[in-house]
């Protein structure tokens, strides 16, 4: 079974991206949950301060215990679907920051992106999908794009419209093609890390 990894992007009290992972986690598993695991993973679970470690991940992995614990959950996954809000034109600071402590972890995996916000937060996603270009993950095409105009009551009670559950199930057809596709480098990224231990 492939494991997917929803990745709650916003930390923030009062937050909407924990209804729109739900449903995200929900919708994925209804149409694919023969051939895929898929798993919420709240980044307030982890509560990771700043960047504390002192030798950047693509050097060393991290020593500091909630970046151990971090790298055993997101280390666990075949696959991402990351869903954020657009702060300022960007995705959340606990988002990146999440992203920063790791590397190796993150490598040949496929990733795939829920957007929300007053625009569909396509500005934070095109940052997001530069930063995975960078850490070696495969960025796919297709991004859902939920409008706090058109996809909320009041800003704040997730209604999205029906066209947006195709989009889930495309993007997971998507994600789930790549994460095959991407088995082998996996596979061989696993056996180094495993010689290195």
């Amino acid at each position: 079974m492939i494991r997917i990894g929803t990745i709650i992007g916003s930390t923030r009290p009062g937050r909407i991206g924990d209804q729109v992972a739900r449903w995200v986690r929900d919708l994925a598993a209804e149409h694919a949950s023969d051939v895929a695991e898929f798993e919420l993973v709240d980044l307030k679970d982890y509560r990771l301060p700043l960047l504390d470690e002192p030798i950047p991940a693509g050097s060393a992995p991290g020593q500091q215990p909630h970046t151990r614990r971090w790298a055993e959950r997101i280390c666990s996954y075949d696959a991402y679907i990351f869903v954020t809000p657009e702060y300022n034109t960007a995705a959340p600071a606990a988002l990146t920051n999440a992203i920063d402590y790791l590397y190796d972890e993150w490598g040949g995996k496929p990733v795939a992106y829920v957007g929300y916000g007053i625009f569909g937060a396509v500005m934070a996603v095109h940052k997001l999908r530069a930063q995975a270009g960078g850490l070696r993950m495969a960025d796919i095409g297709p991004q859902v794009a939920l409008s706090l105009r058109e996809d909320f009551v009041n800003f704040v009670d997730f209604r999205p419209r029906e066209l947006h559950t195709a989009e889930v199930h495309g993007l997971v057809d998507e994600l789930l093609a790549w994460a095959r596709a991407l088995g082998p480098l996996r596979a061989a990224a696993r056996a180094v890390r495993q010689q290195v231990q």
